[in-house]
């Protein structure tokens, strides 16, 4: 092995290992720094030097497109994303990236050393030969979707499409419940930088692969954007909580070849294995369906694949995925089954079963009812969502106030937690200032509000401040 150095279009030189066998990708190969720090990948065609659009692309996704220069956010960016930091022009084209953090690499058993790539965690055969501490909890899949979303959702607000959402481009640790998006070289500027490519076969949108046919320039045919991106983001998420294809189940749609069958049952004639109206492509032994996933994620699941599967108008935005699953997650338990291998479920009061296991919770389950003000009725208030109250649950300011929410910007410093104690479930203020409790008096830090059914106070006694009602299931 020995050192080379690269040249960056910004005059930089930077130091890589040759070696004779890199690791590579489709389109790159890639070579460490001396300290590992960072990698330098280079470009296998060589003719994409030739081509002023990629540079102009390269130049564009590293500057003013970049989330990870942003100064009051960009620190959090940068954990989403693996975003290129300079275009290398010598010896050959390329670009330079951070390495991936080290928890995105497994550290023992069959597959040590690998990337950690979504495949591994929703595959059942690679996932099978994972270790416990790998594999996760269900609820760290379910912080992974969340961050998913939340990295599509900026993406898409400066007007990029990823145009290969997969999870060969998103790295996943299950066992902290952290992901990272790369291969951001190739975003898809709308009408200015057409996409490389057309995407991995699976989350490839139906209306792309139906039109793969026509030429290039035909103006039926359909390419990568944000709205097959809202296809593959849908499928990700699908694909991590309940751990099957959202599409692939048992009809058969051509006789002809398993390659035709398979363009048909993700394009032209794509089926959702759970549609209401139309049960051919379900699996028989489908025992969890996608309505264990609560109200809120029930309805992104259905405007996906049922109204927008083939109608990408239709398809819920990056950000009704994020406000769902987020607000979705106060609606979390803890299964009281110590063998649950999902240790986690969605509560829901009318079966308060954790659909993993089938155990039933057998204790009492408080719900808090956060409710507002109605605007020019003093006095009237109506119920904004609910929050599932379990044993340590932590209380941020997005559970406070009505114009909060817990992306980039929250602040996420507790304010206070949930404890059962004495037979007694209780709200424990530490940094509540106007907490009222039930009887209208101020809540000192350090004290408590017992959660009894029926109860209602104020979490905050300003205009945003809720109004919390608990109502107490008893399973």
């Amino acid at each position: 092995m020995s050192t080379e150095k690269a040249e960056l279009s910004d005059g930089r030189i930077l130091e890589y290992v040759l070696v004779p066998d890199p690791p590579a990708g489709g389109m790159k190969e890639t070579y460490f720094a001396p300290d590992r720090s960072y990698v330098v990948q280079f470009y296998k065609d060589l003719q994409l030097e030739k081509d002023p659009n990629r540079l102009r692309r390269l130049d564009r996704v590293i500057g003013p497109y970049n989330p990870t220069k942003d100064t009051t956010y960009g620190e959090y960016w940068r954990k989403l994303f693996c975003w290129p930091t300079g275009i290398v022009t010598k010896p050959r084209l390329g670009i330079v990236c951070p390495t991936y953090r080290p928890n995105f690499f497994f550290n023992d058993g069959p597959f040590k050393g690998k990337e950690k790539e979504g495949n591994w965690f929703v595959l059942e055969r690679p996932r099978r030969m994972l270790t416990d501490k790998d594999r996760g909890t269900w609820i760290n899949y379910f912080a992974i979707c969340i961050l998913i979303a939340r990295a599509v959702r900026r993406l898409h607000a400066a007007g990029l499409a990823h145009s290969d959402l997969s999870p060969k481009n998103i790295l996943v640790d299950p066992s902290v419940g952290e992901s990272a998006v790369i291969d951001i070289d190739s975003l898809v500027v709308p009408g200015i930088f057409p996409p490389d490519v057309v995407g991995t076969p699976g989350y490839i949108a139906p209306e792309v692969l139906q039109t793969l046919n026509l030429p290039l320039n035909d103006p039926n045919r359909k390419h990568p954007s944000t709205a097959t991106d809202l296809h593959a983001l849908a499928v990700l998420i699908y694909q991590y909580l309940l751990l099957r294809h959202p599409l692939r189940g048992p009809k058969v749609h051509s006789t002809v070849s398993t390659e035709e069958d398979d363009k048909l049952a993700m394009g032209a004639g794509a089926l959702f294995i759970e549609n209401p109206n139309d049960k051919s492509n379900r699996p028989k032994d489908l025992k969890i369906p996608y309505e264990v996933l609560g109200p809120l994620l029930s309805i992104e699941v259905r405007r996906a694949f049922v109204d927008g599967l083939h109608s990408p108008d239709k398809r819920p935005m990056a950000m009704a995925w994020e406000k769902a699953l987020c607000w979705t997650w106060d609606l979390r338990v803890d299964c009281s089954n110590p063998h649950c291998p999902s240790k986690w479920f969605i509560f829901q009061a009318t079966n308060p079963v954790c659909p993993f296991c089938g155990v039933r919770r057998t204790d009492t389950v408080p719900i808090l009812k956060l409710r507002k003000q109605v605007q020019g009725r003093p006095g009237q208030w109506r119920v904004i969502r609910e929050v599932v109250v379990h044993r340590n649950m932590q209380i941020f300011e997005w559970h406070v106030l009505d114009n909060k929410f817990p992306d980039e910007s929250a602040n996420r410093t507790r304010l206070a937690y949930c404890s059962f104690h004495q037979g007694q479930w209780l709200l424990i203020n530490e940094g509540l200032a106007t907490l009222t409790s039930p009887t209208g008096n101020r809540v000192p830090l350090g004290h408590a509000v017992a959660l009894t059914h029926g109860a209602v106070f104020r979490l905050d006694a300003g205009e945003h401040g809720y109004q919390a009602e608990v109502h107490v299931v008893s399973c």
